[in-house]
């Protein structure tokens, strides 16, 4: 069998920011524009995240997965030049997206990702009012399961979590998925576990405990805007990699590396599957080199 190529990348924190309105800048916005122009726009760059998409679309992946955080702080005038920058990604059958904290950083605007880019989230047998998580698709040997950890939260929070329903019927889904011969990804914004508090995925044991139980290949997922790599225990003892990439717009800044994306080949032999991950970011001279190929399996 030919390998499957998969590319991932996550946070690209869409820049440049629309002016907000008055009325938009209150409570948490506040903080966050603050933020955003006195040090986040220095770092997230329109053109980082153009020569990184042109490298990673100079090498023809067969799919696309973006975890979360396309836009900063939720304004109404951010989802739309989103959906656009998206499209110039890739159709919804070539690019699959979950949604991070940032898509969802009010109460006000919370559900305004799956509402603009919902053919982007949606699983291939989604009702016709749109994306419902867990959202599977199938691409090739893929099961992309997608879940939503986007939540609003106060001032100085990035939590996220799944909730009860979303778990159920995650755990549903693997069960249903273990008898298949499919590479099951699972894609989710938050890594699933954090030493940061204020950022961690606050069901993040439940679902540990559920891949434990009934496992998946790989798990890709955003948030920290750090290359990581951690293995968690799926069944029977067997490990389950869990890997994080930079932003795709940032320049580095204290521990925070430049911008980087993921590609895995994945392909099926006589004693499983094969996942090789390659991943590919920025130098200062801002060209897109290859930094490390890793065998997983």
């Amino acid at each position: 069998m030919a390998a499957f190529t998969l590319a991932h990348l996550s946070d690209p924190h869409l820049p440049p920011l629309p002016s907000p309105r008055l009325s938009e800048l209150l409570g948490k916005r506040a903080l966050g524009y603050l933020n955003w122009t006195r040090n986040r726009h220095q770092y997230h760059r329109r053109d980082v995240l153009d020569v990184l998409m042109s490298d990673l679309q100079a090498q023809v992946p067969d799919h696309i997965a973006v975890t979360g955080d396309l836009v900063n702080l939720a304004l109404e005038a951010e989802f739309a030049p989103a959906k656009a920058w998206l499209e110039s990604v890739g159709p919804p059958e070539r690019v699959t997206v979950v949604p991070g904290n940032h898509d969802a950083y009010v109460r006000a605007t919370a559900d305004r990702s799956t509402d603009e880019w919902g053919s982007y989230l949606a699983g291939d047998d989604a009702p016709a009012h749109g994306a419902v998580f867990p959202a599977l698709r199938r691409r090739g040997p893929l099961a992309l399961i997608g879940v939503s950890s986007a939540v609003p939260t106060p001032p100085l929070m990035a939590t996220g979590w799944l909730g009860k329903d979303q778990m159920d019927s995650l755990e549903r889904l693997l069960a249903t998925l273990a008898s298949e011969p499919a590479f099951r990804i699972l894609l989710i914004h938050h890594p699933l576990r954090s030493n940061a508090h204020a950022k961690r995925l606050t069901d993040g044991p439940e679902l540990l405990s559920l891949l434990k139980q009934h496992g998946v290949e790989l798990v890709l997922h955003g948030h920290d805007h750090v290359h990581s790599t951690m293995w968690v225990e799926g069944p029977s003892g067997s490990s389950i990699p869990v890997i994080g990439v930079p932003s795709a717009s940032a320049r580095a800044h204290g521990h925070y590396p430049d911008a980087a994306y993921n590609l895995f080949s994945i392909a099926r032999d006589d004693d499983g599957w094969r996942c090789r991950q390659t991943v590919r970011g920025i130098n200062e001279a801002l060209q897109v080199r290859e930094i490390r190929r890793v065998q997983l399996t």
